[in-house]
């Protein structure tokens, strides 16, 4: 019984570091996500600014291009992120698994415990019992 204790302390600890795992990751794929998000922003500011200026005008091609590689190299980040973070998640529900395991083996020995513990009792009592009966 002591055994499994540990073992359900250990799975327990397994779950939380799991989890705070997964919150980083989720945390970093929203920050990239936001930066995207900025990026497009600069971008369409950065098209307005070369509507209203004729010489910002040349400079555009060159930033297109700029931000399509930079807009490539973050969706490239989110996707990464996307795949750590569903590993993330199968490795927490398998830990999760695990722990559930530990608990219902826990409960099933002290459901036994308390099965023998009534046997045991039961048997005491019927043998006072047939004692106080041979006694009359």
């Amino acid at each position: 019984m002591k055994a499994v204790g540990s073992l359900i302390r250990i799975s327990t600890y397994e779950v939380e570091d799991l989890q705070k795992r997964l919150a980083g990751i989720v945390d970093r794929r929203t920050q990239v996500e936001m930066r995207m998000a900025v990026l497009e922003a600069e971008a369409e500011m950065e098209i307005a600014n070369a509507r209203a200026d004729a010489e910002a005008g040349w400079y555009l091609v060159g930033f297109r291009e700029g931000v399509k590689q930079r807009r490539a190299a973050l969706q490239d980040q989110v996707d990464a992120l996307g795949r750590e973070e569903e590993g993330a998640r199968d490795a927490l529900n398998e830990a999760f698994e695990a722990l559930k395991k530990y608990e219902q083996v826990a409960e099933s020995a002290a459901n036994a415990a308390r099965r023998e513990t009534a046997r045991r009792e039961t048997a005491a009592l019927d043998e006072l019992g047939l004692r106080r009966a041979a006694a009359r």
